[in-house]
């Protein structure tokens, strides 16, 4: 089974969020159960200066006549060997800032351009005019900034093509550029229809995707409902739920190899399950005073690895401080997001700075950090797909808070009289996105927290729980199977 496996970040050479962790752990779990997987992604300079092996292999020329030559570069990922395509075309893609924003945070302007050439090269790729011997039998293409592959396909007819899949990993993020980007990016304006890619008058990337892939996922088996109706579809549901039998909900999982207190590098001192009372009290306190938060082991220890938004829920975390700093806690947070909620940690943690710190940029280490010192790991998102953040919190014996909404639904359970009395609660659970709600919730978990016998319970159950990436990628290995068959004997889907 042969899989080119398409995205704009992967872990760990290029990262904002959780596609870089997923498209970083699933092709290494789709490998090791016998998938001949390449990944392609942009050549961002940083992603380049990773590699291990690099070396040119096709030039692709100037399709979208950007004014520089794209090549593509071969090497393999650090640590798993997946190899890895790095699509490189320094004018596009070597520059100041991130993979999408400039350094004042700003998109960068020729976005559409950008990742209409990674969506038109992992379409080329797969197609008999293809530079490069080895084709896919399936183009696996993830989030917005891929979903032009299945429209190049649909667009050039080719005699043969590979069965496309898409997976959303956020429908919040739809990558909607002006119409006159239809023609600049060598798309037919016949596909510019209700039925196609046009969304409200505009280019959208996402639904491009959705309408012309073979199948779609998505990360967790609640999210796949949740975005057939409004509000969670984002304007998509009518489409969504009418390719309800395409769709399908394939929960995320955790790299353990990346996120395990046994080896971590990042954090102070190293813990098992067998003595997690002592080395999270360690990393608390050495996370206490790197922070320069009160050295206070009795302190219920709340932290936050987010982006900073509303979705996230972040106004939620800033109603309820106020009344959880009284009641002793203190506030770890690291992120980036709005200005107007990097202002307000940064504001809180100025007035409160024995009990709160706020770190604002991404920073991977401190968030290991964070994991391991962190009592509480506070996930209040008014919408989250899967989240992996929880599958971390659960090894390190960080109790998530989590709104009731997709992956998070999905994965912790709630510690109420049943579920404590069963051994199975893994957390703590509000339904409503308000703050009256999170801070009942977070009550109860503090309340808990002061019966330090049942609290143990609840984090023994939680080390113990596997989101390892093996089942779900045998969920993938089953879906590209499931499209194979309907191929030429060459394993090959004709149009």
């Amino acid at each position: 089974m042969r899989v080119l496996f398409v995205s704009s970040e992967v872990y760990p050479l290029i990262k904002t969020g959780g596609l870089a962790d997923v498209s970083g752990a699933l092709p290494a779990a789709l490998m090791k159960a016998g998938v001949d997987v390449r990944v392609l992604l942009p050549g961002y300079p940083q992603a380049l200066a990773a590699v291990e092996g690099k070396r040119v292999v096709a030039t692709l020329g100037d399709p979208l006549a950007v004014g520089g030559e794209a090549r593509l570069v071969s090497a393999k990922l650090p640590e798993s060997g997946v190899p890895v395509w790095l699509l490189d075309c320094p004018v596009l893609y070597d520059r100041p800032g991130g993979p999408y924003q400039d350094e004042a945070g700003a998109d960068h302007v020729d976005n559409a351009l950008r990742f209409g050439l990674l969506s038109w090269a992992a379409a080329h790729l797969s197609t008999e005019a293809s530079p490069i011997k080895w084709r896919p039998q399936v183009l696996h293409a993830n989030d917005w900034q891929a979903g032009l592959a299945a429209a190049y396909l649909k667009a050039w007819d080719s005699a043969e093509r590979p069965a496309t899949v898409f997976t959303i990993h956020n429908i919040a993020y739809q990558g909607l550029f002006p119409k006159d980007a239809v023609p600049r990016l060598g798309l037919p304006w016949d596909m510019f229809t209700i039925g196609g890619f046009e969304f409200y008058d505009s280019l959208s990337f996402l639904k491009a995707a959705l309408a012309f892939s073979d199948r779609i996922t998505t990360v967790s088996p609640r999210y796949a409902k949740e975005i057939q109706t409004s509000p969670a579809g984002c304007g998509l549901e009518g489409l969504l739920a009418e390719r309800a039998a395409d769709l399908a909900g394939i929960l995320n999982g955790a790299d353990y190899a990346v996120w395990n207190p046994h080896a971590d590098p990042f954090i102070e001192h190293h813990y098992t399950a067998a003595d997690l009372v002592a080395g999270k009290a360690a990393n608390k306190l050495a996370l206490q005073r790197q922070l320069g938060l009160a050295e206070d082991a009795a302190a219920p220890l709340l932290v936050v690895v987010s982006r900073l938004n509303d979705i996230k829920g972040m106004d939620l975390v800033l109603s309820v401080l106020p009344a959880m700093l009284r009641q002793g806690c203190q506030l770890a947070l690291v992120g980036s997001g709005d200005k107007t909620y990097e202002d307000a940690f940064r504001a809180a943690a100025a007035n409160n700075p024995r009990q709160v710190a706020a770190s604002l940029g991404y920073s991977e280490a401190l968030a290991h950090r964070l994991m391991a010192a962190g009592d509480l790991m506070l996930m209040p998102s008014r919408f989250e797909p899967c989240g992996l953040t929880q599958f971390y919190a659960f090894r390190y014996a960080t109790l998530p808070v989590v709104h009731t909404t997709g992956g998070l639904a999905d994965t912790v359970i709630d510690a109420g009289y049943d579920s404590l009395m069963t051994g199975t609660a893994t957390g703590f659970t509000f339904e409503h996105a308000n703050a009256g709600a999170f801070q009942w919730c977070l009550e109860r978990a503090v309340a808990l927290y002061r019966q330090p016998d049942q609290w143990r319970r609840v984090q023994s159950t939680c080390v113990f729980q596997d989101f390892s990436w093996d089942k779900s990628a045998m969920r993938y290995v089953e879906l590209y199977r499931a499209l194979v068959p309907q191929t030429g004997g060459n394993g090959r889907r004709p149009t």
